[in-house]
């Protein structure tokens, strides 16, 4: 058995059970993530902050300047 990942948008709760009595029709195994996925948009923000990492475009603050850095 190759497990999948499905992602659905249901509009409301009898969608949802309108998807799970599909799957069960067709005795097709399913489990119900409670895990929400990220935002796409948050995810890429923090793909492109580690290649720019990487990159070497970085600031680096000693401990003793933190606070006039962040302007406390």
């Amino acid at each position: 058995m190759q497990p999948i990942n499905i992602t659905a948008y249901p509009e409301d709760a009898s969608q949802i059970e309108a998807v799970k009595a599909f799957m069960k029709a067709l005795k097709i195994k399913f489990e119900i993530s409670k895990e929400k996925p990220y935002n796409p948009e948050f995810v890429a923000k923090i793909k492109k902050s580690e290649q720019e990492f990487k990159d070497g475009k970085f600031t680096r603050v000693k401990k003793e300047d933190l606070q006039s850095f962040l302007g406390l």
